[in-house]
């Protein structure tokens, strides 16, 4: 555990990286929305997707976890076990910030009727109607989602070079239209929404952190035999 939490310390001597972009990122978004809202008529609901805009960045952070400190971690005699765990240790807690930057700003924003404006960048009602604990943990299943993506692309990089990550990228997407099309093909979206409405905020935070979960799983098979 020492070990792990030695990675951790390692990651976050780049605060730039899991920290401060982020936050930069989110700030920005926050920003833009409330000016283009205070150009709208006050009496109108609104509401914003700008409050993904770190989350995509997550993704970046992932793959920078991966390619910015694995070398140095692998000739300071830390095994690529220890590396991982302390790795992803390090995803959770800045998710868990995150997270709860996102539940205070969705209790303001409550508390202030939407800053004033009827807007609402932080608190949306699909996901802020199961409450404040169950927003958090959607918050914190997504980011850790994105970063496990993005870390275990890099995984893949590392591991088979730029041909095969090149390769896994084209085949998920030409796997996923494929599963749009049989959803168009047999009018599956009644279903899929009837499916999303019976999990609630809930269980779709659940589905996500099951999905991440394998991901991370599958992202440490190449680490294994990752080069530095």
């Amino acid at each position: 555990m020492n070990r792990t939490g030695n990675v951790v310390r390692m990651q976050l001597i780049n605060r730039q990286t899991y920290i401060w972009v982020p936050l930069i990122v989110l700030a920005g978004a926050f920003i833009l929305t409330l000016l283009i809202w205070a150009l709208l008529p006050p009496e109108a609901e609104k509401y914003s997707g700008g409050a993904q805009a770190p989350y995509w960045y997550f993704g970046v952070v992932g793959v920078q976890a991966l390619t910015l400190t694995f070398p140095f971690s692998q000739a300071m005699s830390v095994t690529r076990r220890e590396y991982f765990f302390g790795t992803t240790l390090t995803a959770a807690l800045t998710a868990a910030m995150l997270s709860t930057i996102y539940l205070v700003g969705g209790l303001i924003e409550r508390a202030t009727g939407g800053w004033g404006m009827n807007g609402y960048f932080f608190s949306l009602d699909w996901i802020w109607d199961a409450g404040p604990a169950v927003s958090w943990l959607f918050y914190f299943a997504l980011a850790m989602l994105f970063f496990l993506v993005g870390f275990g692309a890099a995984t893949v990089y590392k591991r088979f070079g730029n041909l095969w990550l090149t390769v896994l990228l084209v085949g998920t997407g030409l796997l996923l239209v494929g599963l749009l099309w049989l959803v168009i093909r047999f009018d599956g979206w009644n279903a899929i929404g009837a499916w999303i409405a019976a999990q609630g905020t809930l269980g779709i935070a659940l589905w996500i952190l099951a999905v991440a979960a394998a991901i991370g799983a599958l992202s440490f098979v190449p680490l294994r035999k990752a080069t530095p």
